[in-house]
């Protein structure tokens, strides 16, 4: 398969230097009995950091297009995290109206651009064989699980004894030949034994008909519940965007016409929710240990404070170098601008240590302040772009490898730039206002020069 068949577009290779469409670099196909098979294709190394994954897997369902018998269709790229990125899961009591809230939803994913592989659980998809016994079998003293009983060991086996080889243990079972096995037709021809050991047609005990029935069926909390999930392609719509649109506006109406169902975020959703909960906590605990850190040495309450007034003005930076980067927010952005906290307060720990430090000289707050821009410009200046350009490689990078890096070095190197320019104008500013709050409390008290002491006379 090249790009040009797929209708894709080309991508550069970068050890020759030429354009190529080649995008498969080996393919395997397997079975999984006789109901459904799976494909794995390895792509070319230099297709996923230029081309994404799921654009590939939007094109191949098309590509495929529906099948006579077909069940279910889902491709999917190697690098899910957490699972499917929308993910919700309905729980009721009312097996109904759970299928058709599921069905409302499925229909409400479908109305998104760029959502694919969407998947129901409620979707039929396995055919049962269900039995039904006739009248004159109870008469002959026949009852539906007798029947169904030597259904299933003709045609599964059942179990005769155990054998130990070595470790292993071995089943052997009991059943009809393979070729008695393989079709309806061969359970017409099966005869049912009597509780007097008398062999009847089953024809003559019971009839049989094909029903949809389902995989499996969960439940939770006692209660039965249904996944509903889709991948997406994040070029064409944010997560959180779907989301925040389905909880808010579609949900509380489905939930009104359905009252015995209830919802929950599941998989990538979900994921996404508790990451997020554990990052604000270990953002508190990381600007505790910074205030604390700061606070020991500087002998002052208020100035640890002024130094980490830098820190959010380091999150607008992220936010807005990923904006110029092209690339949306996600958890790596967030674990980015936690430890963004701790490195952009460096330059502002450089300036105030050098007004401190002249003003323990006797320099006047106001010209060591103004100093202190001019004299270490050169030193803060050359610490942020010797900590951005080392990020650099790593934004630059378009193996597969680093791709999920970038968001962090995106976050850590543009909020590190961001922040220095602002420190030069903000930090003085503050420490000035920080002055005149001092004097307005009272903590700088005038010096009074001492009294001299009376001459004693002779």
């Amino acid at each position: 398969i090249s790009l040009n068949e797929l209708g894709l577009f080309e991508f550069d290779d970068t050890e020759s230097g030429e354009r190529s469409t080649e995008i498969v670099d080996h393919f395997l196909l397997f079975a999984q009995g006789t109901s459904s098979a799976s494909a794995w294709v390895e792509l070319d190394k230099d297709v996923p950091s230029q081309v994404e994954a799921d654009l590939i897997n939007e094109y191949l369902l098309d590509y495929v297009g529906p099948m006579p018998g077909l069940k279910s269709l889902t491709f999917s790229a190697g690098d899910v995290f957490g699972g499917s990125p929308i993910s919700y899961q309905l729980v009721g009591t009312n097996s109904e109206e759970l299928t058709a809230a599921a069905a409302e939803l499925e229909a409400q994913l479908h109305t998104y651009n760029g959502l694919i592989n969407i998947r129901n659980e409620a979707v039929n998809s396995k055919d049962e064989l269900r039995l039904q016994i006739l009248p004159q079998a109870e008469v002959m003293g026949l009852t539906l699980n007798d029947i169904s009983s030597q259904v299933r060991n003709a045609f599964y086996g059942s179990q005769a004894q155990r054998l130990q080889r070595g470790d292993d243990e071995v089943r052997v079972m009991v059943r009809y030949p393979e070729e008695e096995r393989v079709s309806i037709g061969d359970l017409e021809d099966m005869y049912i034994r009597s509780s007097q050991g008398e062999a009847i047609p089953f024809t003559s005990v019971a009839n049989f008909d094909m029903q949809p029935g389902y995989a499996q069926i969960n439940r939770k909390s006692g209660s039965r519940s249904v996944s509903i999930s889709s991948d997406i392609i994040e070029s064409q719509v944010e997560p959180d965007v779907v989301n925040n649109d389905i909880t808010r506006n579609f949900m509380p109406e489905l939930m009104s016409r359905y009252p015995s169902v209830s919802f929950e975020t599941d998989g990538g959703t979900a994921e996404q929710a508790s990451i997020i909960e554990d990052m604000a906590r270990g953002m508190v605990f990381a600007i505790f240990g910074i205030y604390a850190l700061l606070a020991i040495p500087l002998r002052s309450y208020l100035q640890p404070i002024m130094i980490m007034g830098v820190i959010p003005f380091g999150v607008i930076g992220a936010i807005f170098g990923h904006m110029v980067v092209g690339i949306p927010l996600n958890f790596m952005s967030f674990l980015g601008i936690i430890a963004l906290s701790g490195v952009v307060v460096n330059d502002s720990i450089i300036i105030v240590d050098f007004v401190n430090r002249a003003k323990a000289e006797g320099i006047p707050t106001l010209d060591a302040v103004l100093d202190a821009g001019a004299s270490r410009f050169r030193a803060i200046l050359l610490t942020s772009l010797t900590t951005f350009f080392g990020l650099l490689p790593i934004l630059l990078e378009t193996s597969l490898q680093a791709q999920f890096l970038i968001p962090m070095a995106t976050s850590l190197g543009w909020g590190i730039l961001f922040t220095t320019f602002v420190t030069l104008i903000l930090i003085p500013s503050l420490y000035m206002i920080l002055e005149d709050f001092h004097r307005l409390i009272g903590t700088h008290k005038p010096q009074t020069t001492p009294k001299a002491e009376p001459e004693l006379s002779s």
